[in-house]
């Protein structure tokens, strides 16, 4: 990815600012130490789930210095040596004071020097002495020396330093001015001789060297952010979300774009393929033909099977390659080609046909990938976009219509968040679909069915978060637009029964009487009313963005540990669809005013199911199903739409908490 690519992803966006702050209420922890779960590499977090604990930590350059300076004086206690002296041993050891500590106590005179560290005092008995580049006799006082005996005057300390300092980082390694002398320079002879602007750059590549030189800390890579990020997990190879105080989203790892699920070599391939020119003659040789004289490229994209190639002229059938002399009403006319189906039939088609149909197929479905991880980022961006309209221009105008306070619209900017996150995620889970789900030639049975049944397995998934995606970004986007306009469209909100959710996913019809006359803002007293539409909104969409993390947890979850794991958690292979399953998806789709219902998951599961949960566990459930309008079977995970249903539209099985009512 290159950098600009960088402008058009989460980088430089502000709306994950907050999301540190101190006080939060949704778990993303304080002064930006942003909270995880990453167990065995199988629990990612979103950037808004709660509860999980922490594995990096974002640092700024305060921060950064603060911990610079503990490093330093832990290895002075150990080491009994110099600020100075400790600073040096441990940059040359990239910061690693086992690896140091274990070296000096070993062979303390061997480390100070490979480190530049001469234990060596200078002394001289003369009041002067002669600087050995100008050769000119200055007082002692006012010479510097790299503890050795080489002294130098101030101005020739100046030019050698700064000359150093203007050549980069490594100012940082500077030894002596003599050439057989290997001592370092002492950071106290930089502070005393160089200018304002060159100390300042001095100590920005000393903090920069605390970062570049260490493993586990790394630099946001977000244009203009001065921020670093210290992992906290021992698996440094692997894919790590990072999400950045500045708005940053970024893995640790590559420093690519956020990605997990996936990991980073399949996003290296990916990206590649879709920049590659691999792709423009996967086209070529897909779509067209070479000449039989002069074998020119051709395409043929409408009429009959009559060519005539442009270069040469030559007139031949774009079928079976032959003269187009020798065709006529008994091949088949201009439209078809007896010779060719009578080569089909027989086998006889050439190598060049069989590549030509193979690179067709298989730019078809990189087409089919590409297409969806493409639409999937277009709409991330345009989320982002979004967030930042709402907080700029809209936020205000909500919470006048709505008598809210803008601290607490924070439930709209967490579900925008939400939206730009699952967007993320999805479009990469068919990057790696596109690469895991690949036919091998000359596969067995036993593996092409078991590819079957983890792709089977996996779209299900897919699909379950998906659909309860859709659903999330159509009421943040079109519901809460009901309530932006003001009095026409809450009264739209209040008369389509407390806001209607995307895929038919209508809620209770609680308060879609009062929403339309006493709701919130000017179609009413001004006062915002509990049983209206703004609160019933609120509840289902705080609810729904919960489920759609959670849906998206799971699919992340499953992923990473692996599918055959994940599959182990299931009584039976995957079935095939049951009619129930297909007329229901059919009668939520039509349920749905404006069309858009999102595409139902065309397979099920059934599932091992843990029923220990108590009745407080269950009444709380509930409450949250009411609140998203629509529940969830915890048997074969399918939506139910029919709130007043007692038990599964598919599989039959008992709601949860039915038989405690």
């Amino acid at each position: 990815m290159s950098s600009d690519d960088y402008g058009d992803s989460d980088y430089g966006d502000e709306s994950m600012a907050d999301y540190g702050s101190e006080g939060s209420d949704q778990g993303y922890g304080s002064d930006g130490d942003f909270a995880y779960s990453d167990d065995d590499g199988a629990g990612m977090s979103s950037p808004i789930s709660k509860g999980a604990r922490k594995t990096f930590i974002v640092l700024d350059k305060d921060e950064l210095r603060d911990r610079l300076k503990a490093a330093v004086a832990q290895a002075v206690d150990l080491l009994c040596i110099s600020d100075a002296e400790a600073t040096r041993a441990l940059r040359f050891y990239k910061w690693d004071l086992g690896k140091l500590q274990e070296e000096w106590f070993g062979d303390p005179d061997a480390v100070r020097h490979k480190v530049g560290l001469i234990d060596e005092q200078p002394s001289t008995r003369r009041a002067e002495e002669t600087c050995k580049i100008c050769f000119e006799s200055f007082p002692v006082a006012d010479m510097h020396c790299a503890r050795c005996k080489h002294y130098y005057c101030k101005d020739c300390w100046r030019g050698y330093i700064q000359t150093a300092i203007d050549s980069g980082p490594s100012c940082l390694d500077l030894r002596c001015p003599d050439p057989e002398c290997k001592a370092a320079v002492p950071r106290g002879v930089v502070v005393s001789v160089a200018d304002a602007p060159h100390r300042d750059r001095y100590e920005e590549f000393a903090v920069r060297s605390f970062v570049d030189d260490q493993r586990p800390i790394v630099w946001c890579p977000a244009p203009d952010c001065q921020n670093a990020v210290l992992t906290l997990s021992d698996r440094l190879g692997v894919a790590q979300d990072i999400f950045c105080r500045c708005g940053a989203a970024f893995c640790f790892n590559c420093k690519e774009e956020a990605h997990r699920p996936v990991d980073c070599e399949t996003v290296r391939q990916w990206m590649i393929k879709n920049s590659a020119e691999s792709e423009n003659l996967n086209w070529i040789l897909a779509n067209t033909k070479p000449c039989p004289k002069c074998t020119r490229p051709i395409e043929k994209n409408q009429g009959c099977m009559h060519m005539t190639c442009s270069q040469c002229r030559h007139e031949f059938c774009w079928l079976c390659q032959g003269p187009w002399a020798e065709h006529g009403e008994r091949t088949g006319g201009f439209y078809n080609c007896n010779r060719f189906k009578k080569a089909v039939e027989k086998g006889e088609i050439d190598e060049q046909e069989q590549k030509r149909a193979h690179a067709r197929q298989s730019l078809e479905r990189y087409m089919h990938y590409w297409q969806r991880w493409a639409e999937n980022d277009s709409s991330r961006k345009k989320a982002l976009e979004q967030v930042e309209t709402f907080k700029g221009k809209q936020q205000e105008i909500l919470s006048d219509r709505t008598a809210t306070p803008t601290s607490q619209l924070k439930f709209i900017i967490d579900a925008w968040m939400q939206v730009v996150h699952c967007r993320r995620v999805l479009k990469w889970t068919y990057a790696i679909a596109y690469y895991t789900f690949e036919e091998t030639a000359g596969a067995s049975k036993e593996a092409r069915d078991r590819m079957a049944q983890h792709q089977e397995f996996f779209e299900f998934n897919q699909g379950q978060a998906e659909h309860y995606l859709e659903k999330l970004h159509h009421k943040v986007e079109k519901d809460l637009a009901k309530f932006i306009r003001g009095k026409k469209g809450e009264e739209e909100a209040g008369a389509s029964g407390s806001g209607a959710t995307a895929g038919g996913g209508g809620a209770s019809g609680a308060g879609s009487g009062e929403g339309e006359g006493d709701g919130a803002g000017p179609s009413g007293s001004g006062r915002p009313d509990p049983q209206g539409a703004w609160y019933t909104f609120r509840e289902q969409l705080i609810g729904l963005t919960d489920v759609t993390r959670s849906h998206f947890d799971k699919l992340v979850n499953e992923f990473e540990k692996g599918l055959d794991e994940a599959l182990k958690e299931y009584d039976v292979p995957m079935l095939e669809v049951a009619p129930s399953l297909a007329a229901a998806a059919a009668e939520a789709s039509s349920r749905d005013a404006k069309g858009k219902a999102a595409a139902q998951p065309s397979r099920r599961v059934t599932r091992s199911s843990k029923r220990r949960q108590d009745v407080g566990e269950d009444s709380e459930a509930m409450a949250l199903e009411e609140a998203a309008g629509f529940w969830q079977c915890r048997h074969c995970t399918y939506a139910n739409e029919d709130m007043d249903a007692q038990a599964c539209e598919v599989c039959g099985q008992p709601r949860r908490g039915a038989n405690k009512q």
